[in-house]
């Protein structure tokens, strides 16, 4: 199994950002994920973030929003996600699962921790899980093996990054601006300023997510993020595609552009 550390330290050496792209499990299909993130990782994605499928995703925008309806009107369920994992995590990248707080409660925490690295998932990040309710669920992913990744904001405060931090640890999710998921026409100014202030209360990597699209803007957050999360992009290329053969040569495409965007820094 692939672990975060070891991605992050591989990208290190050399030279580059690590590359994380992100799908919601059943979209297009449930078999598709699978094999829409297994194109991503054969063109260069070196970390992939599971999405669950959840019917309030506030921190998701239009394009998320429209993938993630269509895997709810799949049927898809937590048990397909661990699925969508298993499957995934064969293809050797550092697989995730990005999830709200709610399912994570209502499947049970111990239990889903503990699926989770049984499926080959090496962690998760919560975006609505706040570093003061988060202690059972450090907990039960500490026991699990499993990582936690949480979320800073431009609007963070100093003390705010430094309590979120401390419930990190495979790498901190530098939001690039106050809004929902969407690639942009450029990068919001405030992301470097944010990661230069994360990196200031901890030594874990810092990934910058939100409004990243091309490979120009990614080796743009690559010069001073230790990774460049891509969701919307992604997930735009298979509804633009006319057919599923279409769809993942699409991902491939974006992913190889990406890809030379991280390795440009």
């Amino acid at each position: 199994m692939t672990t975060l550390q070891t991605v992050f330290a591989k990208a290190k050496a050399d030279n580059r950002a690590a590359l994380v792209g992100y799908l919601p499990a059943g979209f297009p299909t449930k078999e598709g994920a699978v094999e829409a993130a297994a194109a991503m990782v054969e063109a260069g994605c070196d970390v992939i973030e599971i999405g669950l499928p959840y019917s309030d995703p506030l921190m998701d925008g239009p394009t998320i929003q429209d993938a993630v309806h269509r895997s709810l009107l799949n049927g898809t369920r937590i048990a397909d996600v661990m699925r969508t994992v298993e499957g995934v995590a064969k293809t050797g990248a550092a697989t995730l699962v990005m999830t709200y707080w709610n399912p994570i409660d209502r499947y049970g925490v111990e239990r889903f921790a503990r699926d989770l690295a049984n499926a080959g998932g090496v962690g998760t990040i919560t975006p609505d899980l706040t570093p003061e309710e988060a202690g059972q669920w450090r907990e039960a992913s500490a026991s699990a093996g499993i990582d936690t990744v949480f979320l800073v904001a431009p609007s963070s405060t100093e003390e705010r990054i430094k309590a979120v931090v401390e419930c990190c640890t495979g790498f901190v999710y530098a939001a690039s601006l106050m809004g929902v998921t969407g690639a942009r026409e450029s990068v919001n100014v405030a992301a470097e300023d944010l990661v230069a202030r994360t990196k200031a209360h901890t030594s874990l990597p810092v990934c910058v997510g939100l409004g990243v699209g091309t490979g120009k803007q990614a080796a743009e957050v690559a010069g001073y993020a230790d990774g460049v999360i891509v969701g919307s992009a992604f997930i735009r290329r298979l509804l633009d595609a006319p057919d599923s053969a279409s769809g993942l040569s699409a991902v491939r495409e974006l992913a190889a552009e990406l890809r030379a965007g991280v390795a440009s820094r």
